[in-house]
């Protein structure tokens, strides 16, 4: 008797374990309209990104330049009509959230034509309307029940997690990049120094060698001449 309720508290155990675990998967794999990425953009160019929005569909729409340069790039953001509704110059990062006026494509500009020399990173997340509601906990209109309102708590806390290991990678890039290029100005300048002592050795040697050099009787008699 012992060992059956025993074996049904293992069981209960493992059932809670299941779908905590099922928990975490579908709030991973779960997919909502929303565009996150890094891209290149190269000296005295221009980007141009396109996202469909329906009318009265709020948005949320951030950008930060990872590396390259002076960590700054111009953004515009436009509406359908071509009407500009956020615009920013040479900024290193920011966000914008707004709500959809009209359907139709909205268009997300980054332009780097202000520099001729360095190209940039930027990372861009662009989000289109409300996040969807985990399975079967929002679907019903009595009062959540435990396990619902632990699932929601987890939900939100990977959402964070998530959002802080995104911008805590983008601030290694940043300071991977910036640590590439002072060990490459450390490396120029070493250079140089070691080019300068190698050059004043050989000019010393010379100048050296000069003063003890004998001079031929011949050229004494024509320098007394």
């Amino acid at each position: 008797m012992n060992m059956l309720h025993h074996q049904s508290n293992n069981n209960k155990n493992r059932s809670m374990i299941n779908a905590i675990v099922l928990l975490g998967l579908l709030t991973l794999l779960q997919c909502s309209n929303a565009v996150e990425f890094t891209f290149d953009l190269a000296d005295n160019a221009e980007d141009c990104f396109y996202e469909e929005i329906k009318r009265n569909t709020s948005a949320y729409f951030e950008f930060q330049v990872s590396a390259g340069g002076q960590l700054d790039v111009d953004v515009v953001l436009k509406d359908p009509n071509n009407q500009i509704i956020y615009s920013l110059d040479r900024a290193t990062f920011d966000s914008h959230q707004f709500t959809a006026e009209t359907t139709g494509v909205y268009t997300a500009c980054f332009s780097n034509k202000f520099s001729a020399f360095s190209h940039k990173i930027v990372y861009v997340d662009f989000q289109v309307g409300e996040e969807q509601a985990l399975p079967g906990v929002d679907e019903h209109a009595t009062v959540l029940t435990q396990m619902e309102t632990s699932s929601q708590a987890i939900h939100k806390g990977l959402n964070d997690i998530l959002d802080a290991q995104t911008h805590h990678r983008l601030r290694e890039a940043q300071g991977f990049k910036r640590a590439e290029l002072i060990n490459q100005r450390v490396m120029v300048w070493a250079s140089l120094e070691t080019a300068s002592v190698v050059l004043i050795g050989l000019v010393q040697i010379l100048i050296l060698r000069n003063f003890f050099t004998d001079r031929k009787p011949s050229q004494t008699r024509y320098e007394r001449l």
